[in-house]
C-alpha cells in the first residue's frame, strides 16, 4: 500500500466514480453491501462480474474493458488475496487506472508492487463504508 493513512479522505472526495471489481448479485455479501452503501453517499459505481445481473440497479460489465474510463480511474475490489495478481494483470492491460483499492481483508504486496510500480494508488486491506464513516 503507498497510500497514506492521511491521504484517504483526499482518494474518496476526488474520485466520486468508481468500478466495482467482483460487485454480487447477493445483497448479504460485502462485495454488493459495500456498494449499495457508498452510493447511498453520493458516489456512483458500475460493477464487473463474471456472470450478467443488475441487481439493485447496478450496471454490471463482465470486465474491467468494457468499464467507461471515468469509472475505471477507482477500481475497489472484491476477490480473494490469491487472485490480485490476476487484477493487476487486467488493471495494468486496460490502462486508465489511478487508484487500486483491495477491501478488507485482501492484499497482495507482489501484485501491489507491480501497481505501484505502474504509477497507480494502491489502498489495501480497507474498508470503503469504515473509512467513510470515519472521515465524513
Amino acid at each position: 500500500m503507498n497510500v497514506k493513512d492521511n491521504e484517504i479522505k483526499g482518494l474518496l472526495e476526488k474520485y466520486k466514480k468508481f468500478s466495482v471489481y467482483g460487485l454480487s448479485p447477493d445483497q448479504t455479501k460485502a462485495s454488493h453491501y459495500v456498494p449499495a452503501y457508498m452510493r447511498d453517499h453520493g458516489w456512483e459505481m458500475v460493477g464487473t462480474y463474471p456472470k450478467d445481473h443488475e441487481e439493485n440497479g447496478f450496471k454490471i460489465y463482465s470486465s474491467l474493458k468494457e468499464v467507461p474510463a471515468e469509472y475505471r480511474k477507482f477500481v475497489d475490489v472484491f476477490r480473494s488475496s490469491d487472485r490480485i495478481p490476476d487484477v493487476v494483470d487486467e488493471v495494468l492491460a486496460v490502462g486508465g487506472v489511478e487508484v487500486l483499492w483491495l477491501q478488507l481483508g485482501i492484499s497482495n504486496p507482489e501484485a501491489e508492487a507491480r501497481a505501484e510500480k505502474a504509477g497507480i494508488k494502491v489502498v489495501s486491506d480497507r474498508c470503503l463504508i469504515i473509512e467513510h464513516k470515519r472521515w465524513f
